[in-house]
């Protein structure tokens, strides 16, 4: 009996809190000035609640409907033309939401000369058995070191160190037409938000990350360095978010046909490493040096600052760090990037917890960017809880300036991230 009550109270609570916050950030309305509408029917908002509150109950779509005790009368395929509707433009809420969030309840708890990052990753969506699923591609998996079914979820994310939120997201196909295994669905209206996020989806990952960070930029969302791995870091593409006025830290990959320009030579990294001189001992840091980028280009070339970082275990291991910001000094410069972290740590709870590419089997690309957005705001729900129960600061007003603010992540953490990345790698 005891178990049973404590079972109902814990169930009470989780509930008052999804209510919570879906009144504290006005999701209703969000939905609303995101084109989410219905002639008849169930409301969005009704359906959009039920789908975010699945995975909490530990029921699946069917067994939840079935249930003699569930508070919906709606039927599954209500549920399946909301996950499949065109119109909605599921990016527009997601930004609102997180932007809004940012706004009101984070910026006044850090300080303001702390540093704001937009993070950029992307991770395997598996879709593994599927085989008509609408712009199903043969993707790379990184992990695996192979090409699987599914799509590479290319995810732009917010961080001040201590609380990540997503922004915006694209389930990429492939920009080889080779590759894709089915095409986009003919019968889709080109004017809907449905098609422009498909045709986002055939794009190569450079170029629909920078229409990510145009997008998020027209939120006013405050961010100073846009960080990412090394599968991101070409001359051309750091130029172009320098042009959005972002500075840029990411990790370099040793590619022998990328050159930079030190003392009027055109050198790769290797050949740039060779020719500097580094630091002696156990200095974490051996070496940094001010290059030039993009000179063959079109553009204006830009000054950029890289930073090796050396392997204490292999003597001939080491990685490199570029970042746009020269001014930065050669320990901040990794400090920053050691919160790239933030967003792998994201991947693996949506993965792992909140049912991300498991929940719903649907066919159409319209169903997967509808229950991924659902999924990543269950993520937020849970990381602001999560942030409101540490931060002393947002007890209320009268705690506020006798708190502390959340310390931000130290070197020492950062250059850990980075070793455990090397040895990975």
């Amino acid at each position: 009996m005891n178990t049973i009550i404590t079972k109902n109270d814990t169930e009470k609570q989780f509930k008052s809190t999804i209510t919570t916050f879906f009144h504290k950030n006005k999701i209703n309305s969000l939905l609303r000035q995101s084109n989410f509408s219905k002639e008849k029917g169930f409301s969005c908002g009704a359906i959009f609640k039920f789908i975010f509150m699945l995975v909490f109950t530990g029921k699946n779509l069917f067994r939840t409907l079935d249930s003699k005790n569930t508070e919906t009368f709606f039927a599954k395929d209500t549920v399946y033309r909301f996950l499949n509707s065109a119109h909605f433009n599921w990016r527009k809420f997601l930004l609102l939401l997180s932007s809004s969030i940012i706004k009101n309840e984070l910026e006044e708890l850090t300080s303001p000369d702390r540093v704001n990052v937009l993070i950029v990753d992307d991770s395997f969506y598996s879709r593994t058995r599927s085989k008509s699923v609408e712009l199903l591609a043969k993707v790379f998996d990184h992990v695996d070191h192979k090409y699987k079914r599914g799509f590479r979820m290319l995810t732009l994310g917010w961080s001040d160190g201590n609380t990540f939120l997503p922004l915006a997201f694209t389930l990429l196909s492939s920009a080889k037409e080779s590759n894709r295994i089915c095409p986009i669905n003919p019968t889709t209206d080109k004017r809907s938000n449905g098609y422009k996020i498909k045709a986002e989806a055939i794009k190569k990952s450079p170029d629909a990350m920078i229409d990510l960070l145009t997008q998020a930029l027209a939120y006013a969302i405050p961010g100073t360095y846009v960080l990412f791995d090394s599968w991101f870091t070409y001359p051309k593409t750091l130029i172009k978010i320098l042009e959005l006025k972002l500075h840029t830290i990411a990790m370099v990959k040793a590619m022998p046909k990328v050159f930079y320009t030190y003392q009027n030579k055109k050198l790769n990294l290797k050949s740039l490493y060779s020719t500097l001189k580094k630091k002696r001992g156990k200095a974490k840091i051996k070496a940094s040096v001010i290059v030039e980028i993009g000179v063959d280009s079109q553009a204006t070339p830009i000054k950029s600052k890289i930073v090796f970082v050396k392997n204490q275990n292999k003597a001939k291991s080491w990685l490199a760090i570029i970042s746009t910001d020269i001014t930065l000094s050669d320990e901040e410069i990794i400090r920053i990037y050691g919160k790239r972290w933030d967003i792998e740590v994201f991947f693996k709870m949506n993965k792992s917890f909140l049912s991300l590419a498991k929940e719903f089997q649907g066919r159409s690309y319209n169903s997967m960017v509808a229950h991924t957005t659902i999924v990543f705001t269950r993520y937020i729900m849970l990381s602001m809880q999560s942030r409101n129960n540490e931060d002393l600061r947002t007890i209320g007003g009268l705690f506020f300036n006798c708190c502390d603010e959340l310390q931000d992540i130290q070197f020492f953490e950062a250059i850990q991230v980075i070793l455990s990345l090397l040895k990975n790698a």
